[in-house]
């Protein structure tokens, strides 16, 4: 079996603007077909390895903010929250509401990634867009690939949707999405009125100020690999957005972030979901709440799925 995405590009208009990705390999047929072989161009660089000299550290853990308290305006986990968006720019939720959702939406993105890869490539990503599946801001020949595959789709508004993207032969699948989404929407909104109050304005101004909600979600897939010294899932970045949620796996730790110059592992908390400040929002604070860097690391012996909802304001 072949692992290019053969025939992966098509020109289409690109009503979002948010670039383009080159064709690549995809890593699981990769594994699938020879799961020793580690290919030259995954291979970063001695300084960008994930086992290099730099520090890790796994005695820390990142905050668990308690939506419901928030929500209910408790002022401790208020300050809670303050803390942790000037001290991490991540933290963990509970209790946000979400929790019947987040098994279907885990069920749904495995299932997509268990599809044979001919069904897969009928959802490749068209040339000079970003929704699709394939990996992501490849924009050169020579450039070095992350270990991983990826599904991205719009999904708010829903003009935004391009619906040649979304699987179909799931059962499930777009109703998982659409739950998820409607349920992350309202979310974000108490994340947005809880960080208004700590900016000293109205509860609804961040939400006004952000303008139009956009939803896309990245769904992620992290084969093993025999090499994970060599490799990373996904490269360390810091993201454009104004948040960003983040839905792992329960048996793996593959998120890292970077904190006080070390890598901290964010060990998966049942029914959690991660957030992270974007830059959006780095900006709209003022450099008070951080956009910190972060990647993700591979494993040998178990894949990992990450879904990243990605909120922006463009």
């Amino acid at each position: 079996m072949g692992t290019e995405l053969d025939n992966y590009s098509v020109h289409e208009d690109n009503p979002l603007g948010y670039g383009s990705s080159l064709p690549v390999p995809s890593v699981q047929e990769i594994v699938r077909n020879d799961a020793h072989n580690v290919p030259e161009r995954y291979i970063k660089n001695v300084e960008d390895r994930p086992l290099s000299s730099e520090k890790c550290s796994v005695s820390l853990d990142i905050p668990i903010i308690d939506l419901s308290l928030l929500t209910n305006g408790d002022e401790d986990e208020l300050r809670k929250l303050d803390f942790a968006c000037k001290d991490w720019g991540f933290f963990q939720i509970i209790n946000h509401g979400a929790d019947e959702v987040l098994p279907k939406m885990k069920a749904a993105v495995a299932a997509f990634f268990e599809l044979p890869l001919c069904e897969k490539k009928k959802y490749a990503m068209a040339a000079n867009d970003v929704q699709g599946y394939g990996q992501g801001y490849v924009v050169s020949d020579e450039q070095k690939l992350d270990w991983n595959d990826l599904l991205f789709l719009m999904t708010i508004p829903s003009s935004f949707r391009n619906m040649k993207y979304w699987p179909n032969s799931i059962p499930g699948f777009m109703e998982a999405l659409d739950e998820y989404s409607v349920e992350l929407q309202k979310v974000i909104d108490d994340i947005f009125s809880n960080l208004s109050l700590l900016m000293g304005m109205e509860g609804g101004f961040l939400k006004e100020l952000h303008g139009v909600m956009k939803l896309g979600m990245r769904m992620n897939y992290y084969p093993t690999c025999s090499r994970p010294d060599l490799v990373l899932g996904v490269s360390p970045h810091s993201d454009c957005s104004s948040i960003t949620l983040l839905l792992q796996d329960d048996d793996i730790t593959a998120l890292q972030i970077k904190h006080k110059e070390a890598w901290i592992p964010v060990k998966p908390v049942p029914n959690a979901l991660v957030v992270n400040i974007g830059d959006v929002v780095e900006a709209w604070s003022n450099g008070l709440y951080k956009s910190i860097e972060h990647r993700a690391v591979t494993n040998e012996k178990k894949t990992k799925n990450i879904c990243c909802n990605i909120c922006d304001s463009r």
